[in-house]
């Protein structure tokens, strides 16, 4: 049994974490780390909201020990201290930025490193941006436990969307009002329990018609064609091709982060909202701060959480405030 963090039954407001691939620190460590997080964004940024923001409840669907048991078996190796050492290096090193303007491209363009694209599609000799988006030889050389996930059995797959799928069911259940937000391949852990909800014969008559208030991606791949032809329902016609169950989507993409080469979703999934199964999907890019190890990391969750669009989105949300305005450009 892993050390989930148990949920406080109480019904109103509910914040949802689903953290990404790779290796992870246990639930309990990694659900502390990311709330310091997002509580000194919005500490930083709207303090005003920092009380409320603790009285979210706040779950984490968490998934992390079966993606260690993978990757170990593949050889690779954990340091569960370093890797949290080196989380709260980064967090304290962002929460040193104390003004919304600090995170912009001329600290962007200073730091150590700045980006390891270069690096990743060396490593595979393969293009990594444009039309050909993210090959198979990458997915298997930077994210074998993606490539575990889709395979043909499914094993995998159906394990992590369980982990995923119980505490959205189980918030739903109490009919709070739900900020659902995703790091990185953990989107399409998400997307695709979002549409077993919607659509699968075994979810879909007591759950498709309950509506996630607002979905959250950060650095997620959704828009890479590859990604989007391996989805649930991606083979299906009109309205089962989709969720039907998110009424607000926001995206953001972080400059340099090879995940989400594809920075904008509205245009993938626009359909949606021609056929009324979202109400927005808003797309936000941005500078992700966030030095992991020495080097820029540019798709660290960290860099995410703490950014001041993330701050604003969440405590809009559960202050109940319009969405923010879509930016000319912040690039």
């Amino acid at each position: 049994m892993t050390d989930v963090p148990q949920m406080q039954h109480v019904k109103g407001n509910c914040l949802l974490y689903v953290h990404g691939r790779d290796f992870k620190p246990s639930a309990t460590s990694l659900m502390d780390f990311n709330v310091a997080a997002l509580a000194a964004a919005i500490a930083r940024d709207r303090p005003e909201a920092l009380d409320r923001f603790h009285t979210l409840d706040k779950v984490l669907c968490y998934y992390g020990d079966y993606n260690n048991e993978f990757l170990l078996a593949t050889g690779r190796h954990y340091d569960e201290a370093l890797d949290m050492g080196d989380r709260r290096n980064a967090l304290l090193k962002l929460k040193s930025l104390v003004k919304t303007k600090h995170f912009g491209v001329t600290r962007y363009d200073r730091l150590p490193g700045k980006t390891a694209v270069a690096e990743f599609a060396a490593d595979v000799a393969a293009p990594l941006l444009g039309s050909i988006g993210l090959s198979k030889a990458l997915i298997a050389k930077v994210a074998p436990d993606l490539a575990e996930y889709w395979k043909a059995d499914g094993e995998f797959a159906a394990k992590l969307r369980a982990r995923v799928r119980q505490p959205i069911i189980e918030a739903l259940d109490r009919e709070e009002r739900l900020l659902l937000v995703a790091h990185g391949t953990g989107s399409i852990v998400t997307y695709d329990v979002l549409w077993q909800l919607s659509h699968d014969p075994e979810y879909a008559g007591r759950y498709a018609e309950r509506k996630i208030d607002t979905f959250l991606t950060m650095g997620s791949p959704l828009g890479d064609s590859m990604v989007r032809r391996r989805l649930l329902g991606a083979k299906c016609k009109g309205r089962m091709r989709f969720p039907i169950n998110i009424m607000t989507w926001y995206n953001i993409s972080a400059e340099d982060d090879y995940l989400c080469h594809d920075n904008t979703l509205a245009d993938d999934f626009k359909v949606m909202l021609k056929q009324r199964q979202v109400s927005s999907i808003r797309d936000h890019r941005i500078y992700n701060l966030s030095v992991r190890y020495g080097k820029s990391n540019p798709h660290s969750s960290v860099g995410y959480l703490m950014h001041p669009r993330t701050a604003q989105i969440v405590a809009d949300w559960f202050n109940g405030e319009p969405p923010p305005p879509d930016p000319v450009s912040i690039l």
